[in-house]
């Protein structure tokens, strides 16, 4: 395309651009990748200081033709010539250059006189004719473009726009330049000298220019292909919104003519998702409320909570919806609509609910809860700890400072009674006695060196070999300090002796004694009669500053002293409290390995959330020979939410005849229950005698739930003991209690009880059976809470417990009394604990008259402490009893052909008693004359074997 521009007469800037104004110009921001211009126009500047001056351009355009790839990709260059530039020609001055000044500061007209070629198979021709009056322009179309008509510049900005294009210099010549001034032409041939030194620099720039172009263009195309892609993707959001609108619609009206008073959308509900949910007020009880609000959870009430306010639809048939977030563990939503107050639609008292479909299952979940509150409880654990250091922090700065201020009180009257004691002391001292001692120089003070002279003669050492003075100060206040031997003076007439001694630096008083040997060999003394021998110390220090100085020395002693011995104390308990922990320890894996020959697990001790495996020997139970064994477990005594596991085959282990089997342990089991089976139907079972296999579960998250155990007993150590069964009654009931179970024991009110190891004793109240009235009183012995009851009968006034002829019926009587007071007291054990044939009657009673009224959940352990007494009672006992037990497996093996024991072999015991460690402890007893600190002093048998392996399967 050319376009010849012919002018005439000057062209302005005004006629072409403002008189016409058919032709429209936008700016155009980009490059020209196929468009060459040998001249920089600048627009702006010219309007305001350049008239034409009847300039003749021509310009050549080459449109996009077959080449158009392959220019696009060369780079811009600019051939400068080093001599001067040709006529017409003006290079192109870079920004900020002496061409730009020029345009600045020249207040003439000046013109730009460009010529370019463009080449090209398409051409345009424009003419534009300047006259004094208008401008003429001619516009040649070779090929109408109807695109090119929409890019036309409607009008000319503000900025400058400099259009920059490099030509080769053969086509100068083919434009034609008008008359330019000489003065044009020198300031352009300068501007051209100047760029033309700087060879180098000007192809780095125009490579730069270049690389703008293409980046620039690559841009624009980039622009338009995202707004393409926004364009795309706005309308298929469009049509999905329609679509989605039209299925909602659809739904809507088949809810509406199937009287379905909700519905939600999609049809389909995921987890981790956002639904909306529809509800049509017209079918609901809302129907005339001014509010509905949606209410709701998921997995049936139980995980995150909503409520949301539900907005009016455009849907036909009356119908409000809302959104709701599905969160990723959901497998149910449940929820109802209301008014925000009273009114509801729960859909029949059956609310409304919707299934989630690839999510949770209720068994995942469950195990999620757990998770969940196991990491509650370790949050819960650790907050507790740092609130529990904390007090613990501010107790001991509250103790710290209580026993400073005692210290220093005590400080203050130690120094009180010590000034008052040396005042006395300074009365009775003297410079010296006449022909028995004096010092010299007799004016001394602190620190001096002086000689104490001694009259041998003059007491019980007149015969001496040598002489020795012990001496301190200030009535002996740091001891022993003063230690020297006196040697005979020659300068004396007489039996002088003397010895250098150093005056202590703060002393009132110098107090000593003579002997005739050195500390620890002396034997004859010298001691004043037992007054010691004082002399005043004539040049002291300040009384004042001595006594508040001492003041702070005793209160410093104070201070350590007592540090020490917290230190000790402190380091004894820790001592203690491991050494109980290593034996209930010790205790608790003797009790898991106690059936090792029969079942045993690895890792021996359970834990919650871990995998176990069971060893179980067959060969030594029911099932020995049987080919197959089966395990059947589950958790926390049978009552597991998941049941009964199903039954798991047995597979042979390495060590022996023991097969094995492994267990996903849950998070939420506090006791491992299992059976044993020859087939996977049943069969014959290995139930360990109907007790089935217990194990405690360690770390679960699910603690469990503490039993109510009564003790009724005739006896409690150490208010009312005769034998080992106080001692038992006691240490079982606090290792249970330990365990957290709640424990009651019930006792006769004797009139011989060690009342003050009773706490808070006090009386309760009273009821009345057997024809008199009973008190009740109550009280913590040991920690434990005890019930003392005290009949009006007398029987229990005897001033012993045991001895009196009717002792079958005193405590025939006490038994049944404490099942009524259970019974009008609304107790509800667990378990009820005899002991011996003294209570023995509450096993039998209990079966026969209180099981069917209020106490029918209470189970009946009887223990036997000593065969020896009461053998029927005790026969009687077994009967009726759930459970027996004795004192040792040993003993156990002794009466157990004993005829009150042999019929009821399958429900007996033998448990090892052990000792309490925090009543008989070695470590702390004061009443032996020498500790010991050796762990093998605590009692091997502890009490959690009876707890573990009594009363967690009685129940």
């Amino acid at each position: 395309m050319e376009m010849a521009l012919q002018a005439q007469r000057p062209v302005s800037y005004r006629a072409v651009f403002q008189e016409r104004v058919g032709l429209k110009l936008k700016p155009f921001i980009g490059s020209f990748p196929h468009v060459r211009i040998s001249h920089s126009v600048l627009f702006s500047s010219w309007s305001k200081t350049h008239r034409g001056r009847g300039a003749s351009f021509r310009i050549t355009a080459s449109a996009a033709g077959k080449d158009y790839s392959r220019r696009k990709q060369r780079k811009v260059s600019t051939s400068r010539s080093n001599g001067p530039s040709p006529k017409g020609f003006v290079p192109k001055a870079p920004a900020g250059t002496s061409t730009q000044k020029r345009d600045q500061k020249s207040d003439v007209d000046s013109e730009s006189q460009t010529s370019s070629e463009l080449a090209g198979p398409n051409k345009k021709m424009l003419e534009i004719v300047d006259s004094e009056k208008q401008s003429e322009v001619v516009v040649s179309l070779e090929k109408n473009i109807e695109d090119e008509k929409s890019s036309e510049v409607e009008k000319l900005p503000t900025p400058v726009r400099e259009v920059s294009a490099v030509a080769p210099s053969k086509q100068v010549g083919n434009g034609s330049l008008g008359r330019v001034s000489q003065d044009d032409r020198e300031l352009e041939e300068k501007n051209a000298a100047e760029n033309v030194g700087d060879g180098i620099t000007s192809k780095v720039r125009e490579k730069e220019i270049g690389e703008i172009n293409e980046n620039a263009a690559d841009k624009s195309i980039s622009t338009k292909k995202n707004f393409t892609e926004e364009a795309s993707l706005k309308l298929k959001l469009e049509r999905e919104a329609e679509l989605r609108n039209a299925e909602i619609a659809r739904v809507a009206g088949e809810s509406l003519l199937k009287g379905d008073k909700s519905f939600v959308f999609p049809l389909v509900v995921k987890p981790d998702q956002d639904i909306e949910v529809f509800f049509n007020r017209s079918l609901s009880t809302l129907n005339n409320e001014e509010d509905v609000l949606i209410m709701g959870a998921f997995n049936d009430w139980r995980w995150k909570s909503f409520t949301r306010r539900l907005n009016r639809t455009d849907l036909k048939g009356y119908w409000w919806s809302c959104e709701v977030h599905v969160p990723k563990e959901a497998y149910k939503m449940d929820f109802v609509f209301f008014n925000g107050q009273s009114v509801y639609d729960n859909n029949d008292k059956k609310d409304f609910c919707i299934l989630v479909e690839g999510g949770m299952d209720v068994f995942t979940f469950e195990d999620f809860l757990l998770e969940e509150k196991r990491r509650e409880q370790e949050k819960l654990a650790k907050e507790e700890a740092e609130r529990e250091r904390q007090a613990e922090e501010q107790r001991r700065i509250e103790a710290e400072k209580a026993a400073s201020a005692a210290d220093r009180e005590q400080a203050k009257k130690e120094t009180e009674g010590r000034r008052e004691l040396l005042h006395q002391l300074m009365k009775k001292a003297a410079r010296s006695v006449e022909n028995v001692w004096y010092v010299s120089p007799g004016d001394f003070q602190g620190e001096d060196l002086v000689r104490l002279y001694y009259n041998r003669s003059s007491g019980p050492l007149a015969h001496a070999e040598e002489i020795w003075i012990h001496g301190g100060h200030n009535n002996w206040k740091d001891g022993l300090c003063i230690v020297e031997r006196l040697v005979s003076s020659e300068t004396k007439d007489g039996d002088w002796w003397y010895a250098k001694v150093v005056v202590p630096d703060r002393a009132f008083v110098l107090d000593w004694v003579f002997a005739d040997g050195p500390p620890q060999n002396a034997k004859v003394y010298d001691n004043n009669h037992h007054q010691d021998f004082h002399a005043i110390v004539p040049k002291h220090i300040s009384e004042e500053q001595y006594w508040v100085e001492e003041e702070h020395q005793i209160y410093n002693r104070l201070q350590e002293e007592r540090r020490l011995r917290e230190e000790a104390q402190r380091a004894k308990a820790e001592k203690t409290a491991r050494m109980k922990a290593e034996t209930k320890e010790r205790t608790l894996k003797r009790f898991l390995l106690s059936q090792k020959h029969i079942v045993y697990t690895d890792p021996l001790d359970v834990h919650a959330g871990s995998v176990v495996t069971v060893f179980y020997n067959p060969a030594n139970t029911v099932l020995n020979g049987k080919p197959e064994v089966w395990f059947r477990c589950s958790f926390n005594r049978w009552t597991h939410r998941k049941g009964p596991f199903p039954p798991q085959k047995m597979t042979p282990a390495d060590n022996g005849s023991h097969v094995k089997v492994s267990v996903k342990v849950p998070l939420d089991a506090y006791m491992m229950d299992f059976v044993f089976s020859e087939r996977e139907d049943g069969g014959v079972f290995d139930n360990k005698n109907g007790m089935d296999y217990h194990l405690p579960v360690f770390g679960g998250v699910v603690k469990e739930p503490p039993m109510q155990i009564v003790h009724i007993a005739v006896e409690m150590a150490p208010i009312a003991k005769v034998g080992g069964l106080g001692d038992v009654v006691t240490s079982l009931s606090r290792a249970v209690q330990e365990l957290n179970h709640h424990v009651d024991i019930i006792l006769p009110k004797y009139d011989c009880l060690n009342l003050s190891n009773v706490k808070d004793f006090q009386f309760s109240r009273s009821y009345h059976w057997g024809g008199t009235e009973i008190k009740i009183w109550f009280g913590k012995v040991e920690g434990l809470s005890v019930y003392f009851l005290e009949p009006q009968n007398g029987f229990f006034g005897r001033g012993c417990i045991y001895g009196c002829n009717n002792d079958a019926e005193r405590f025939g009587f006490f038994c049944h009394a404490a099942l009524e007071f259970l019974l009008q007291s609304g107790f509800h054990p667990d378990i009820i604990h005899c002991h011996d044939w003294s209570s023995a009657p509450v096993a039998w009673l209990f079966k026969e008259h209180y099981r069917h009224y209020g106490l029918s959940k209470a189970r009946v352990v009887f223990t036997i402490h000593n065969l020896e007494f009461g053998q029927h009672s005790i026969g009687k006992a077994m009967k009726y009893s759930d459970k027996a037990t004795t004192v040792s497996h040993t003993y156990s093996k002794e009466v157990a052909g004993h005829p009150a024991v042999a019929p009821h072999l399958h429900k007996f015991h033998g448990i090892l008693n052990g000792i309490d460690p925090d009543i008989w402890d070695p470590y702390n007893d004061k009443f032996l004359p020498r500790c010991r600190s050796s762990g093998r002093a605590y009692g091997s048998s502890w009490f959690a074997p009876m707890s573990f392996g009594t009363y967690l399967t009685m129940c």
